[in-house]
């Protein structure tokens, strides 16, 4: 590689780099500014509406990085797809920045805040990587800076017992699917003599490949992403994470960590495992392999596993953790389908499922920060008490159902509208009848909320105005949004490109 093609790639990756330069500069200014930690959130907002500036420039752009010698291909793919993934990141973790903030957890460790917000920055940093990755052992390597910075964080408080808990179980099943994705793609290697995925591509079109064995491997790297998206049967670790972890994490995995994943897993159907795309936009595969039924089938598994586990959850966190396990399942459908509808169907999706989702975490963290539970009972009469909360909480969980007028309605709208338009209406039935079924759990809350009396007499408590701005930030685009969608859908449809051939 000569220098004028590194300083082109290197071009290509300005957001990675201005997270990179944020996340130095967060460790010197909290060695320098031991007792001034106030300055390390400011220095990570600038960082990230930095490179969020960076994205929105290249969100167009197109090109590959890092091709080594004469390659055409690079490490690295820059196109809009990824772009979208990318700026869904930037702006979840802004918002778990503000989240922070406001966590009482978080700032009963104050001491250690310059740590919590590197080991931020480096899942960030992990994340990017994987959206954009187009060799097999970057895209590892990407897993790994992601993943290690969450173990960490997963129990970064020491509150509990449940935090180390939470972390050490996260660190096995980790590393149990990450041994298994390694494992998959050293046979990749073997089998066909690369790790890039665009050579994998043209080795299965052009050599007599062992399908059984390549299959297999393919299969065992899904393990990895199975986890990361929190798919059936690779799900166990979610519901003590999500509930062990510190809940701005909680959030933060719930949403950037899924969408990543997601990315990842889009990624490789298209660019290593298509070998064209009909003018219909439904993806031709390279061999006669059924992945439209396999992942239908694991889409079908996650909701209904996610959903009927929730029935019986009585911690908020753990009941949200089932909810995201079965919102994996219905963005897994839109993945099913193998077209660029379905793509845009979970890029549509995402942008929603990241504002309903963060928003029901944050109102359960500011009912947590007062009352110091997270038990379903311990909401008993909690409209009365704050109808601000009670309110947007009802708005979330009416989006996170799926109902009319709200944001939710519309991103599950035009999954069914993929699955439909690609004759899979078996598919968007069970998924119409999930749905009925979160209806239970969501309500329940709402139950407890407004119509069931607390044994004990509630305080109205006040709201900071900060605290209110941020719950405003997020329901109203979730009630705007379900009316006025034009943008969001305009955008996902421009952002479906996937680099290829």
């Amino acid at each position: 590689m000569n220098f004028s093609s590194l300083y082109s790639s290197i071009s290509f990756i300005k957001p990675e780099i201005t997270i990179s330069i944020t996340l130095i500069l967060l460790v010197v200014f909290d060695l320098i500014f031991q007792k001034k930690k106030t300055i390390i959130p400011i220095i990570a907002l600038l960082g990230l509406f930095i490179s969020g500036i960076f994205v929105i420039n290249e969100l167009y752009r197109s090109g590959f990085a890092f091709s080594l010698g004469n390659k055409r291909f690079g490490m690295v793919t820059i196109d809009s797809f990824g772009s979208y993934f990318k700026l869904l990141v930037i702006v979840t973790s802004i918002l778990i920045v503000f989240f922070s903030y406001s966590s009482s957890e978080i700032q009963k460790v104050k001491d250690r805040l310059g740590e919590y917000y590197v080991l931020l920055f480096g899942m960030i940093l992990g994340m990017l990587f994987l959206i954009s990755s187009s060799d097999l052992i970057l895209i590892y390597l990407s897993m790994e800076l992601l993943s290690l910075s969450s173990y960490v964080l997963a129990g970064f408080t020491k509150l509990r017992d449940r935090n180390s808990e939470a972390s050490l179980k996260y660190l096995i099943f980790g590393a149990v699917s990450s041994g298994t994705m390694l494992f998959g793609i050293s046979l990749i290697y073997g089998l066909l003599g690369s790790t890039n995925l665009y050579d994998i591509n043209i080795a299965l079109r052009a050599l007599n490949v062992d399908w059984f064995t390549f299959y297999f491997a393919v299969l065992l790297m899904f393990v990895g992403i199975g986890y990361k998206i929190s798919a059936v049967p690779f799900h166990f670790w979610t519901p003590d994470v999500y509930e062990g972890a510190p809940i701005s994490i909680t959030a933060f995995l719930s949403v950037a960590s899924k969408a990543a994943g997601f990315a990842f897993l889009i990624r490789i159907l298209k660019t290593a495992l298509v070998s064209g795309v009909e003018p219909d936009g439904t993806w031709q595969m390279i061999h006669s392999f059924d992945w439209k039924t396999l992942i239908a089938i694991l889409s079908v598994l996650t909701m209904t596993l996610g959903n009927f586990t929730a029935l019986w959850q009585n911690n908020l966190k753990r009941m949200l953790a089932y909810s995201s396990v079965a919102h994996a399942g219905y963005l897994l459908l839109g993945v099913a389908v193998l077209s660029d509808i379905g793509v845009e169907s979970v890029l549509i999706y995402f942008a929603f499922y990241m504002l309903m989702n963060i928003g029901s975490f944050y109102i359960v963290m500011l009912i947590a920060n007062k009352t110091g539970s997270e038990d379903i009972n311990d909401y008993n009469g909690m409209g009365y008490a704050t109808p601000f909360l009670g309110v947007s909480f009802a708005i979330f969980l009416v989006s996170l159902i799926g109902l009319p007028p709200t944001a939710g309605f519309i991103g599950k709208l035009y999954v069914f509208i993929a699955l439909i338009n690609s004759k899979m209406v078996i598919l968007a039935v069970i998924a119409v009848i999930n749905s009925v079924v979160s209806l239970y759990y969501y309500i329940r809350v709402l139950k407890h909320m407004f119509l069931t009396k607390s044994e004990k007499p509630l305080e109205k408590f006040k709201i900071s105005l900060p605290n209110k701005v941020f719950v405003l930030v997020l329901v109203i685009p979730v009630l705007v949004l379900g009316i006025y969608f034009t943008p969001v859908v305009d955008l996902a449809k421009s952002c479906i490109t996937i680099l290829g051939f």
